[in-house]
């Protein structure tokens, strides 16, 4: 799996309150634990939609992919490929 753009990283980044400035998101952050509530999974959802011009599909709106970073980028990868 490629690592995620710096796009996706600060898009996600505005989505987690509780992981301070400069520190390090890795694959298996907690997004939940960071801050990632239900409301911001929604925005969160739109604006990666938005920004990479894909739509997630049913099977991808789940909990588990919102769980961790690399999870979710993973998914944005599989809509993504699905779309172009």
């Amino acid at each position: 799996m490629a690592a995620w753009d710096r796009r996706f990283e600060d898009l996600l980044r505005e989505y987690l309150p509780f992981l301070p400035e400069g520190e390090p998101l890795f694959p298996d952050t907690g997004l939940r634990e960071a801050g990632l509530d239900s409301l911001g999974t929604v925005e969160l959802l739109g604006a990666l939609e938005s920004a990479y011009g894909v739509r997630f599909v049913d099977d991808a709106l789940s909990p588990e992919t919102f769980a961790r970073p690399d999870v979710l980028w993973a998914a944005l990868e599989r809509v993504s490929r699905a779309a172009h």
